[in-house]
């Protein structure tokens, strides 16, 4: 009778097991305990998981020895990337260690450059040593014969390690999600780069239009011939999902304006770049070192006054910014050193909006500042300069003297002043009850939603150029700064595209604890101590008490 009982409860303990295990085969779910649910994917980012039907292998290259906040990042990125493998079993992973089969640390860097995927060099602090190191915190998905490279270290300026790192993991799930998306999705949208009104050249636009290609369907498109045939201009326009129209210096006609209002109200978007003040640095670059900031009229003043915006001609002068790079001396012995430049204000974002939300500070020049009018148009501004900025009219001469006199500190009383405002809703047209330059079928008078981004600086979208070639936008060679332009016209665009599921994600907010360096540099002796005398302590505890216990047991 005992053994009959055993054998029922044998036999229920593996029934138990079989359907435990047929329920989890076909039944999934996971848990997450953290406070900011950090391992729960957004909807977005399992929508597109969702629709992975081919094995994608991502190869993530931060493996190695690295210090305690890059260590956290590397298992941050581990289990975030078990999130998505457990939702989608096409999706594998793998770390590597780029140094582990090559000794030669640069020659590996160079070759990581070459790829346009620069590795980061740390700081190491072990016992009491400061020394240098390499990382290569980046990842590569491949779906087929499609490469998408995944960035995941965050720069910023001026910050610590731990704060890079703490940035990083709050955009690992956008970075790798924003991957899938270019791996999954066909590109389908198309913006209009426009041309005709004296815009930058192609070389200085070439980074970011690079980058939107990996995402979007990109043309150039040309306004010349809204002087002969204007309707035709504009049927072609609507065809476009978005319009950039990156730094003109061509005032633009009536004919050309009524064509962009109508694509307006058509629910086109736009992204304008403009300046209401004609200034280069490189017209300082001349014997004098000097050169005039002068008013530039695009004849787009009510144009934006309709639509609930004014730029001003006026520069912002500002003590938060970023340097101007000189030369001095000759031949062999040039040498190229940062001034303070209050012509280029960085940027601070006054909200938390996703566009902005976790991005580099942005790098403006000869920047004015926009003033947003009472209207039906909902406004953000974006970006704006810091608290210590001072407004200065024009014409103004600027010289390069201004390098080597210190700033009046008491004059900067202008306050943070906006650089970049977007406009969300329904446009009135500018030409509702005025004349129209041309008669089109059903104008439109009152347009349907749709999103515009006015940005007071035509050079937030300029690319160095050098030796021919375009460098990165936002990344300065004589100074190594990278700033967040490109980040940030990148995140509008996905935005003003709809593409707001993805954008959404780096509104996340996840808090990381870290280690404090210094108290663990000075604790480090005391806790070796404790760590190497503790458990001899306690099992000589353990083997006190159990003789004891023993003895009294068995001498009774």
């Amino acid at each position: 009778m005992k053994n009959q009982n055993i054998y029922k409860i044998v036999l229920l303990w593996l029934v138990g097991i079989v359907v435990i295990n047929l329920l989890a085969a076909n039944y999934f779910e996971r848990i997450d305990l953290t406070r900011d649910q950090r391992y729960t994917l957004s909807s977005a980012a399992k929508e597109i998981v969702s629709d992975v039907d081919s094995p994608i292998v991502i190869k993530v290259f931060l493996e190695g020895n690295f210090p305690s906040e890059f260590r956290r990042l590397r298992n941050e990125t581990q289990q975030m990337l078990e999130e998505f493998s457990a939702y989608n079993s096409n999706i594998k992973f793998t770390f590597i260690n780029p140094l582990e089969q090559n000794d030669n640390a640069e020659a590996t860097a160079q070759n990581f450059y070459r790829q346009g995927m620069p590795p980061a060099r740390i700081s190491v602090q072990e016992n009491g040593k400061s020394s240098e190191a390499l990382v290569f915190p980046w990842a590569v998905a491949t779906m087929g014969d499609k490469t998408v490279q995944i960035p995941l270290l965050q720069n910023k300026l001026g910050a610590t390690d731990e704060e890079r790192v703490s940035s990083s993991v709050q955009q690992l799930e956008y970075a790798v999600a924003i991957a899938l998306n270019k791996l999954v999705y066909p590109r389908e949208k198309k913006i209009a780069v426009m041309r005709g009104n004296e815009e930058l050249p192609d070389a200085h636009i070439a980074d970011f239009i690079k980058t939107l290609q990996e995402y979007y369907l990109i043309a150039p498109f040309t306004l010349d011939s809204a002087a002969v045939n204007p309707q035709k201009t504009l049927q072609q326009l609507k065809q476009y999902d978005l319009i950039i129209e990156a730094k003109p210096t061509e005032s633009y006609t009536e004919n050309e304006k009524y064509i962009l209002d109508q694509y307006v109200m058509s629910g086109g978007k736009s992204l304008w770049l403009l300046e209401a003040v004609a200034m280069e640095t490189d017209s300082l670059l001349n014997p004098s070192g000097t050169a005039f900031a002068l008013p530039q009229d695009l004849n787009l003043g009510d144009f934006f006054f309709s639509y609930g915006v004014r730029l001003n001609p006026v520069l912002i002068n500002d003590i938060y910014s970023a340097p101007i790079v000189l030369a001095s001396g000759q031949g062999n012995n040039t040498r190229f050193n940062p001034y303070p430049w209050f012509y280029s204000p960085l940027t601070s974002s006054p909200n938390d909006h996703p566009i902005i939300n976790n991005i580099e500070a942005v790098k403006f020049e000869y920047a004015n500042p926009i003033d947003t009018l009472e209207n039906n148009i909902e406004k953000t501004i974006l970006l704006s300069s810091s608290p210590q900025t001072r407004l200065e009219g024009t014409p103004r001469k600027i010289s390069l003297d201004m390098v080597s006199r210190q700033p009046d500190i008491a004059s900067y009383t202008d306050g943070e002043q906006p650089l970049a405002v977007l406009l969300e809703g329904k446009f009135t047209s500018v030409y509702k009850n005025r004349i129209k330059p041309f008669e089109i079928e059903n104008p439109i008078v009152k347009g349907r939603e749709t999103e515009m981004l006015i940005i007071s600086d035509g050079d937030v979208i300029k690319n160095k150029v050098q030796r021919g070639k375009p460098l990165e936008l936002g990344f300065e060679p004589y100074t190594g700064n990278t700033y967040g332009n490109k980040e940030f016209l990148l995140n509008a665009v996905n935005y003003m595209l709809d593409d707001k599921g993805l954008i959404d994600i780096r509104s996340k907010e996840i808090s990381i604890a870290f280690l404090d360096d210094q108290k663990t540099a000075d604790e480090r002796e005391k806790w070796q101590v404790i760590n190497l005398l503790l458990p001899l302590v306690l099992l000589g505890v353990f083997a006190f008490v159990f003789n004891y216990l023993r003895k009294k047991k068995y001498l009774k």
